[in-house]
């Protein structure tokens, strides 16, 4: 994902010290009276970030996965059917369940109903021993309070004992007492809500973004039902149901779709352990370099990892060791293969269920259960060395590729050596078209990626020399999803990056050796330039994405046209801001004027005062910052758009054509 931004210029600061003469010691002025208490949901709506990560995008569709949470936890414990998720009008959303519906009666400890307690006392629900359930993905209880915390208002409504109950809240605060609207023959609670401007940058649900989530919750609970639907504008609704019988197995076949598989039949093991622990794998190789690892833990897509990747990562690594060496497949003086080797083509799921999992930050990107380690190893050493043994076919398939990669690794680490000996940091392996920038503060430098010879004279004659590199580029470098990093490193335009860079690559990369802490990627604003662009954003996504995740990667934003308009210039990005400026200046006379546009191809038709003013100056540029939201939906589409399969790519630019803007061919 791309978004824009403009930088300002850095101000620059400036300390000094100052004596100051001896005074007699005053009493203190922090008393009692200082210490605030926050009760309630005030620190919520004080601090927002600690428990829904920000108030940004990610934040805001929090707030829709906690309430799912509950719903998906009524689910796993057996209790619910489906589930159905609204978004209407003016940013509201409403989630509903079948399941038992949230108490209504009085809570012996608060003295107020219990959907009250649960929606206004923070570590208030049924997670917290009780039987209420034995697994789920709320731990810390506060996942539907916050919810309630973060809107402008929420109403609950709850099916249960015969009766329809209702009650309203006000960012955070109860507006009336429950109130029993009807009667019901049937169960579940629907919790409506509208974010809170007054919390969030802005309150506009990304619909791609939620499909996606909800279609991965309905993997990891096969037999439940998610419907969804888009009633935001009048008169169009949009709407999709989810339901996956095979679970996991299913997601493996998804994520795979295209691609060549070397084990036909997915590996899949399921067991229960000891205080209702469930672990669930499921892994299939392909034929691509890269590899697909999504991790689980009470249906939370814990991004980080944690414990249970680590023990899943250990016990493949020895199970195919074994094996290979059991079948004569390495001999016994080969080296083990490694993490590395394994990893590579591989596509996997784990999902794991436990009681009381300790996280790590409340929004729960990692997994920090000891024993999970354990549990996952004891599976994956068991079933995966039993599913080998049974599949001879496919054990030798994976052996194969994984072997295959290893080569590859010691091929790629010979021409590595080669290639970056001394390394970047020492100065003496720049590549020699590089014109470095004198400051030596990664924090404060920057580097410009541009397109040809041309650019790249214009841009070295137009940057600051302070703090910007300039790196030309001759031609297309190679398309690294098609090659493996031995051939990759043969290609003398990806070795000059990578020695600009310092950070090295594979084994060896160090995200914290990189040079400059902006990347800026400038190439043209035609069909060649597009594709230059994309094989760049292809090499970062599959071998530094590092650098991406540390948000370090950027693309210039050039403009298209230059309008004259007697001694005044005037540059535009779009033909329509071309066409607002040039009604704007016609309309000032309220006669046509004449008016002289220049259409820009290239970096290098402008020369370098019109590059700085337009491009490289931190004042006045745009840049695009380059995110990655969902990792396994990047992975598939550039697996679609730079793989060697041309069916699935012909199916995409047929589906997309309709929607090219600006196509110069």
């Amino acid at each position: 994902m791309v978004k824009s931004l403009k930088r300002g210029a850095p101000k620059k600061l400036r300390f000094s010290i100052k004596t100051m003469p001896k005074q007699a010691p005053k009493k203190s002025s922090y008393t009692a009276k200082d210490i605030r208490v926050l009760e309630g949901l005030e620190p919520v709506r004080l601090r927002p970030g600690m428990y829904i990560g920000g108030t940004g995008k990610d934040g805001l569709h929090h707030l829709v996965w906690e309430v799912v949470d509950n719903c998906i936890d009524e689910a796993m414990a057996g209790h619910a059917k489906n589930i159905d998720v609204r978004l209407m009008p003016d940013s509201v959303v409403s989630v509903k369940d079948d399941g038992r519906g949230i108490p209504v009666e009085k809570h012996s400890k608060t003295k107020k109903s219990t959907l009250e307690t649960v929606l206004t006392v923070l570590h208030a629900g049924g997670k917290f021993g009780g039987g209420g359930y034995k697994v789920s993905g709320g731990l810390h209880g506060v996942g539907v309070s916050v919810v309630n915390a973060l809107s402008e208002w929420l109403e609950a409504e709850v099916h249960r004992d015969g009766g329809v109950y209702t009650q309203k809240f006000k960012r955070g605060a109860a507006q009336n007492n429950v109130k029993k609207i009807g009667t019901s023959k049937v169960t579940g609670t629907t919790i409506t809500f509208r974010p809170d401007e007054q919390i969030f940058q802005e309150i506009v649900f990304d619909w791609n973004y939620i499909l996606h989530h909800l279609r991965q919750q309905a993997y990891l609970t096969p037999g439940v039902k998610i419907h969804i639907s888009d009633e935001r504008e009048e008169g169009k609704i949009s709407h999709y149901t989810f339901y996956f019988e095979g679970g996991i197995e299913s997601y493996i076949r998804q994520l795979n779709l295209g691609k060549d598989t070397k084990n036909e039949a997915i590996f899949y093991a399921r067991k229960e352990l000891e205080n209702d622990t469930l672990v669930e794998i499921a892994l299939q190789y392909t034929d691509v370099y890269n590899e697909t690892i999504l991790t689980f833990a009470n249906n939370i897509y814990t991004v980080e990892g944690g414990t249970h990747l680590t023990g899943f990562r250990t016990a493949l690594t020895r199970t195919i060791n074994d094996y290979a060496r059991k079948q004569a497949y390495l001999k016994q003086k080969d080296d083990n293969l490694t993490a590395d080797d394994v990893k590579e083509g591989l596509t996997a799921i784990i999902s794991v269920k436990l009681r009381e999992p300790q996280f790590e930050g409340q929004t729960k990107a990692k997994l920090g259960t000891p024993e999970m380690r354990a549990h996952v190893m004891k599976v994956m050493n068991e079933s995966f060395a039993a599913y080998l043994e049974e599949h001879p076919r496919d054990g030798r398939s994976i052996v194969e590729k994984v072997a295959l990669a290893a080569k590859a690794r010691l091929a790629a680490r010979a021409a590595r050596d080669t290639v970056l000996r001394k390394g970047a940091l020492d100065g003496f392996a720049l590549p020699g078209k590089l014109a470095d920038c004198s400051q030596r503060d990664p924090a404060k430098s920057e580097i410009f990626i541009v397109e040809g010879d041309s650019a790249g004279g214009s841009a070295k004659s137009g940057r600051d020399r302070k703090f910007q590199a300039i790196l030309p580029l001759r031609g297309k470098i190679l398309n690294v999803e098609r090659a493996r990093l031995d051939k990759m490193l043969a290609n003398n335009e990806v070795k000059s990056l990578i020695i600009a860079m310092g950070t090295s690559i594979g084994e060896e990369f160090e995200v914290e050796k990189l040079r400059y802490h902006r990347i800026i990627i400038a190439t043209d604003a035609d069909v060649d330039g597009s594709h230059i662009r994309t094989l760049l954003l292809t090499l970062f996504f599959r071998y530094f994405q590092p650098i991406i995740d540390g948000g370090y990667l950027y693309i210039a934003q050039p403009p298209l046209y230059k309008i004259d308009h007697g001694k005044e210039s005037h540059y535009v990005y779009s033909d329509e801001e071309k066409a607002a400026l040039t009604k704007k200046l016609q309309g000032k006379k309220g006669e046509e004027v004449k008016l002289n546009v220049q259409r820009y191809k290239g970096l290098g038709e402008m020369n370098p005062l019109e590059l700085w003013e337009t491009t490289m100056d931190p004042a006045n540029r745009v840049l695009k910052h380059v995110t990655i939201d969902d990792a396994a939906e990047a992975d598939n589409t550039f697996e679609v758009l730079m793989g060697d399969e041309v069916g699935p790519r012909k199916k995409w630019i047929q589906t997309h054509a309709k929607t090219v803007e600006n196509l110069d061919i």
